[in-house]
């Protein structure tokens, strides 16, 4: 489990074996070294405190280089932090993705002992709570304990290929004798839609039937031409045993027949993979969103609500596209259907998330359905914080169950969940329902704070952490799959462990202690990487499709002279190309750095112009302590290295139509797009950017790193080594000078990379097939789910129910309202099979920032005080009334 080419896989050793050889051979500076950790007491050392101490004592630069090199200096570079409990100091040491070892160092005679992970833990947790530490009944958790019979994953490079690795452990689960095949002959007798058997029926009793049918039919089916309707032969295929769903045509039937008889005959795992794609298997499918405001429009920007709606969005129009396409070519009627379900907020803030029920644009048969908070008070009113959420989720998951199977009149076929909101909900539910369930984390709090999970009591009473990575391992735990964009998001870097992979051991003094939390190991986890939405990121030379209505507007917001509030700065020169950015002003996305190294650079300089969509400009307006230094350092930045003629800075834009077209105008100008970030998840305007054509340089810190392949598909950049980076820019500019069609190669490089690895068809078909794998997983492990499942309802009911009590509830009058019933709810209105549109159309512009209202400012009174302002109206217009009669009267 070790990289190959890692000192200590070479040694064949462990890391405490390694470690104790390699003391003896550095013994004088480690003796001090050591002495050095411990000199100051109890504490954490993070790698730079490592490297920072070994400075200081080891003075001598080629000594110190020398220790640095060997096996010892291997060690201390991958260990990722250390404990110090005088006289101890325990490492934890990460090898390669995904593995750690464990060794506590006695500082006086440099005693190596090897330490389990709960052992680590709790010396770690002497550092910050001595009496947890110490305590005999404090809560160990070990999820681990219930995987022990199912394969796992060896290598690192395996990790986030979860379903490739069960097709391939299903083929040898399959092989071997008639008794072997049987889960699957009664998977495939479990098939059907409201009752209507699919594929076999109950005459197929015998994996032999099966085969000695699916011999006969082949025979018969070979004779026809390959496009005779199934129709033709539909009477035929029953009376053998055979119901709809092998095919619309002879030839699509007669594929799937001969890949189900080699699957029963030997299987291998390419055909048993082609299998379950083809097995009618997923038709409705819930999708759990539940923080922030979910809406169409106008809601981009509000609190808590960015990318993750828009993902689910574009996710949902991919999925029900490709349902669509697999149901006809499976010879079935099928109307699929694909619910969102949130929260229903009746403060609504001019949006429609006080509407109950709402068509996807783009789709026929998916819908939002939104359903209320509720206290013992009513109906929750306003919005609330992601981090505040906890306590409503039970009472919604129980609300939302009838809804569902009412408008559904079944139950899902998959659960989604995204999120820590929505991963927990869609667990209550999928063990409820009995349904397949696969969890997107999107992002994972707990790697986004330094020392959250062992500084848990002076964080909670803001984020309330002790719920939420709860309910993060609750929802890791229960789900079938897991569904990740890149693999850094589940194991990292060789640098930086991943966010998965830190829940793999940590502790919670005081709340519980996680031995064995999650293993990216773990076949549960896949790796499928969005798209971007191709009606809205084209490439730039679709002239046909060009949003040419946005151009003025466009035109004016990159070249206008004058500074107003959408943008400062100006071009002086507009026939250089441009290098463009878009990110949140922050530190991480490091929009400043971007602009430090332009303004350094002479020769990048000279050859483009700068443009950035970050942030404000005014820092008033901003209520973010990082976004308002960062505003103040880029005036600074274009102060100091005098940009005015050269760098544009525009306000943030949310008209993801009008990104789109903004886009292509700086392609336009064989320009580039640049993603700076010091760390990126995944990326998702590097994949906007490559949409439309923009070469792109994009942070090798991240997921980046993987849509780009270096040098090929576009540029990596080294965020942290400016000077390399701005002559990296520099270089290609040059040489598009010099070869005119560089740039274009480039670009057609970017694209197809793009259609190769990341577009939204990709992502549906993987998810799909997930959905139909791992169905048949859970049935065929369904001891081991059960038990898992028992642990985690303990876990649950004892731990994380007690939790949630402690997060305050607003203290506002929850409005009283009618407990609507599953027969309340709204039905979709009848489809004519039509789509559900979604603006702007080619030279119409976009309408997604915009009030959804002239009187979207009334949506914003609700409950009593918008009944005394109508009742205060009233009373003027009466009284106005009876003076204007009055007035009559007299005259």
């Amino acid at each position: 489990m070790l990289s190959i080419s890692s000192p200590i896989a070479k040694s064949l050793d462990g890391v405490a074996d390694s470690m104790a050889d390699a003391l003896k051979e550095n013994k004088f500076h480690m003796k001090k070294s050591f002495a050095r950790f411990v000199s100051s007491g109890k504490r954490m050392l993070k790698p730079h405190d490592i490297m920072s101490e070994l400075e200081n004592t080891i003075e001598d630069k080629a000594e110190r280089g020398k220790v640095m090199q060997g096996l010892l200096g291997y060690i201390l570079t991958a260990t990722k932090e250390a404990a110090v409990v005088p006289p101890y100091v325990a490492l934890a040491v990460r090898p390669s993705p995904g593995v750690w070892e464990y060794v506590r160092v006695n500082a006086d005679d440099l005693v190596v002992d090897e330490l389990s992970a709960a052992d680590y833990l709790k010396l770690k947790e002497t550092v910050f709570d001595e009496d947890w530490a110490t305590d005999e009944h404090a809560l160990e958790l070990d999820f681990g304990a219930f995987d022990y019979s199912l394969p796992k994953m060896t290598l690192s490079s395996s990790i986030g290929t979860g379903a490739s690795f069960i097709t391939r452990i299903l083929s040898s689960k399959l092989s071997g004798s008639s008794e072997s095949a049987n889960p699957l002959l009664q998977h495939l007798l479990a098939l059907n839609y409201h009752g209507e058997k699919l594929m076999i029926n109950e005459t197929m009793d015998s994996v032999e039937k099966l085969q000695t049918a699916l011999i006969a039919a082949e025979v018969y089916i070979s004779a026809l031409p390959r496009d005779t309707p199934y129709q033709y032969f539909d009477q035929r295929f029953k009376d053998w045993g055979f119901e709809k769903g092998w095919g619309a045509n002879a030839g699509v039937v007669k594929d799937t027949l001969r890949i189900a008889s080699e699957v029963l005959q030997a299987p291998d795992p390419a055909n048993t993979e082609l299998l379950f794609a083809r097995l009618p298997a997923v038709f409705n499918i819930v999708i759990f969103s539940i923080h922030g405001y979910f809406g169409q429009s106008d809601v981009l920007g509000l609190p808590d609500t960015g990318g993750q709606v828009v993902y689910i969005l574009d996710q949902v129009r991919a999925m029900e596209e490709e349902l669509l396409h697999r149901i006809k070519n499976q010879g079935l009627s099928i109307k699929p259907q694909i619910l969102v379900v949130t929260r229903l907020i009746p403060e609504a803030k001019g949006t429609k998330c006080n509407q109950e029920l709402e068509p996807v644009f783009g789709t026929k048969y998916s819908n939002i359905l939104r359903v209320p908070f509720r206290t013992e008070k009513g109906v929750l009113r306003q919005w609330v914080s992601r981090f505040d959420i906890y306590p409503y989720l039970e009472t919604f998951a129980q609300d939302v169950a009838p809804k569902i199977l009412k408008l559904m009149e079944t139950k899902p076929d998959l659960i989604i969940g995204n999120y820590t909101d929505g991963n927990l909900v869609a667990s209550l539910l999928a063990e409820k329902l009995g349904t397949t369930l696969g969890t997107i984390a999107h992002a994972l709090e707990k790697t986004k704070y330094e020392d959250s999970d062992a500084k848990w009591k002076e964080l909670d009473p803001k984020y309330h952490f002790s719920c939420q990575f709860t309910a993060d391992m609750i929802a890791m735990n229960a789900a079938d799959f897991v569904i990740t964009s890149t693999f850094q998001e589940i194991a990292g870097s060789k640098e930086r462990p991943g966010q998965y992979e830190s829940h793999a051991a940590f502790t919670m003094p005081g709340l519980c202690r996680v031995v064995s939390g999650v293993d990216v190991f773990d076949p549960k986890f896949n790796i499928a990487s969005p798209g971007a939405d191709q009606s809205v990121y084209f490439p730039y030379t679709d002239k046909s499709k060009r949003l040419t209505s946005f151009h003025p507007a466009i035109e004016e917001l990159l070249y206008s002279l004058h500074d107003n509030d959408e943008h400062i700065g100006f071009l002086a020169d507009r026939k250089k190309p441009i290098i463009f950015s878009m990110a949140r002003l922050d530190t991480v996305k490091n929009i400043t750095g971007l602009t430090e190294w332009y303004g350094k650079s002479k020769r990048l300089r000279s050859l483009v112009n700068l443009v950035v969509v970050a942030g404000f400009f005014d820092p008033s307006k901003s209520k973010d302590r990082e976004e308002i230094a960062e505003i103040k350092k880029m005036h600074s930045l274009i102060q100091e290295y005098q940009l005015k003629g050269q760098i544009r800075w525009i306000a943030a834009q949310n008209d993801r139509y009008r990104n789109g077209e903004l886009y292509r105008c700086i392609a336009d100008t064989k320009g580039a797009f640049v993603q700076p970030a010091l760390y990126e998840a995944f990326g998702l305007t590097v994949i906007e950017a490559m949409n439309c054509g923009l070469p792109t340089f994009a942070t090798n810190q991240g997921g980046p790193a993987e849509i780009i392949v270096d040098n090929v598909s576009g540029f990596h950049i080294d965020p942290n080594n400016g000077d390399q980076a701005s002559n990296k820019i520099a270089d290609f500019f040059e040489k598009c000078k010099k070869e005119p069609d560089h740039w274009n190669k480039m670009s057609a490089a970017g694209l197809k990379r793009i259609h190769e690895c990341y577009t939204w068809k990709i992502y549906a078909d993987k998810v799909l097939n997930m959905g139909s794998i791992y169905s048949f997983w859970r049935q065929l492990n369904k001891d081991q789910k059960l038990a898992k499942q028992r642990y985690l309802q303990m876990f649950y009911n004892l731990r994380l129910r007690n939790l949630v009590k402690q997060v305050p509830i607003p203290d506002e009058l929850p409005m009283q309202v009618h407990e609507a019933g599953p027969e309340d709810i709204a039905k979709p209105a009848p489809t004519d099979d039509t789509t559900v549109t979604q603006p702007p159309k080619k030279d119409e512009p976009s309408k997604l920032s915009r009030p959804s209202s002239s009187f979207a400012w009334l949506d914003r009174l609700s409950g009593i005080p918008q009944l005394l302002f109508l009742t205060w109206l009233l009373i003027i217009l009466l009284v106005l009334y009876s003076m204007r009669k009055l007035h009559q009267i007299l005259v």
